[in-house]
């Protein structure tokens, strides 16, 4: 299994930045991809941004430009940085790990973005 811990969620501006971290623990040596997605209020669920083992990203058209998304291997971590923050980013915003063992999900770090 794969345990996903997410953090650096907050209250932000509009136009701000800030970034969020996941932290992998288990069994990593089976992840081949993680990403982060993000669910606001009544809405469904949607993908911001993807990375896989070897690089390649995936971003949402919605945050592209704006949001970037990296992997630490030496600290089975993967960010999101997340910059010119609007108000429609407000969502809780989690954590998802693709791995040969299954995916797993994080309990996510919420986002506000308000003056």
């Amino acid at each position: 299994q794969v345990q996903l811990v997410e953090s650096g969620g907050g209250l932000v501006q509009p136009g701000g930045s800030l970034r969020v971290s996941c932290v992998a623990s288990g069994s990593i040596f089976s992840i081949y991809g993680m990403g982060w997605y993000r669910q606001a209020p009544g809405k469904q669920r949607e993908l911001v941004a993807s990375i896989t083992g070897g690089g390649t990203i995936n971003i949402s058209n919605s945050v592209k430009g704006r949001f970037t998304i990296s992997m630490n291997n030496a600290k089975n971590t993967v960010y999101l940085q997340m910059n010119s923050l609007k108000p429609e980013d407000t969502a809780l915003y989690l954590c998802k790990s693709f791995s040969t063992q299954g995916d797993y999900w994080g309990k996510g770090t919420l986002v506000t973005v308000s003056s």
